[in-house]
C-alpha cells in the first residue's frame, strides 16, 4: 500500500481535502504535524509520498510559505534529501509550492526562482483551465484541466526560463498568457513545475478541490458526473510510488 503523508503546520488549512484526495486516489494517509517529523517522533522514511498541502501557514508572515520552508529546512534538510534521493514524491500545492521553491526544492540546480504579488494586485480565487506541458508522474495521460485557484502570491518568476522550458520542468501552463486566463502573470503562464529528476512537484491551482463533479460550479450544465478532474493528478502520483515500490521490492527479493 502507498502511504501518503499529509502535512500539517499552524496555517494550513487544506489538509483535509489533500488527504480525502490521496484516500479517493488508493493511497493509505496520514497527517503529520511538521513538529512531529522534526522531532523524529514520525519518520519521513515510513511514507512514499509527502504533501503539503495550502492554506496560509504561520499567517504567510514575512513572505507566503517562508517560515514553514525555514522549519523545514533547518530542522529535517538531510531527511527531505535523502527522501527525494530515493525517488519518493514531494507534492505542494498552492502555499506548499511556495514553500517548495522558498526551501530551493524548486526549480533546484541553482536556479533561482520565487513565487510573489499577482499582477492584479489582488487575491485571485476561481476556476483557471490547466494544459500539460510536459510529462510527469502528476501529468500522466492528462492534457486539461479545470480546477480553482486562490492566491495573493501566485506569479511564477525565474531568472532562466529557458533553461526550465528545456529540461521539459514546467509539466502545467494556464491555458492562456492574458489575465484572466493567466490568474497572476506568471513567467511562461507556469502553473505548476517539477524539479529535474521530476519527483519534487509543485503547483499554485488546488486540483484537492475537484474530486468529484460536482465540486465544479457548472456540473449540471456539463452532462457529466464521474471523478474530478484534479482527482487524475493524485491517482498519477499513488500510481507512480506503486511502481516505484514494486519496482524496490523485486530488487530486494533479487
Amino acid at each position: 500500500m502507498v502511504k501518503a503523508l499529509i502535512l500539517r503546520s499552524a496555517g494550513i488549512n487544506c489538509n483535509d481535502e489533500t488527504e480525502q484526495a490521496f484516500r479517493m486516489a488508493g493511497a493509505e494517509t496520514e497527517q503529520v504535524h511538521v513538529n512531529q517529523l522534526i522531532s523524529g517522533e514520525k519518520k519521513l522514511s515510513d511514507y512514499h509520498v509527502m504533501a503539503i498541502p495550502g492554506g496560509f501557514s504561520y499567517g504567510d508572515y514575512i513572505a507566503a510559505g517562508t517560515i514553514l520552508a525555514s522549519r523545514l529546512s533547518t530542522g529535517m534538510k538531510d531527511r527531505i534529501d535523502e527522501f527525494i534521493q530515493q525517488g519518493k514524491i514531494i507534492l505542494g500545492i498552492c502555499n506548499g509550492f511556495q514553500v517548495l521553491v522558498k526551501m530551493g526544492l524548486l526549480p533546484g540546480d541553482g536556479m533561482k526562482a520565487t513565487l510573489t504579488n499577482n499582477d492584479s494586485g489582488k487575491f485571485e480565487c476561481r476556476w483557471v483551465k490547466l494544459k500539460r506541458a510536459s510529462d510527469s508522474p502528476l501529468t500522466e495521460g492528462i492534457e486539461e484541466l479545470n480546477v480553482p485557484v486562490a492566491h495573493g502570491e501566485g506569479k511564477f518568476v525565474v531568472d532562466d526560463l529557458d533553461t526550465l522550458e528545456e529540461n521539459k520542468q514546467i509539466i502545467l501552463k494556464y491555458s492562456a498568457s492574458e489575465y484572466p486566463e493567466n490568474p497572476n502573470g506568471s513567467m511562461g503562464d507556469v502553473a505548476g513545475i517539477s524539479n529535474r529528476e521530476g519527483n519534487v512537484i509543485g503547483l499554485m491551482p488546488h486540483p484537492e478541490r475537484h474530486l468529484t463533479c460536482d465540486n465544479h460550479p457548472e456540473w449540471q450544465r456539463r452532462n457529466y458526473c464521474g471523478p474530478g478532474e484534479g482527482l487524475e493528478l493524485f491517482r498519477n502520483v499513488v500510481e507512480y510510488c506503486r511502481n516505484l515500490k514494486g519496482e524496490r521490492t523485486i530488487a530486494e527479493e533479487g
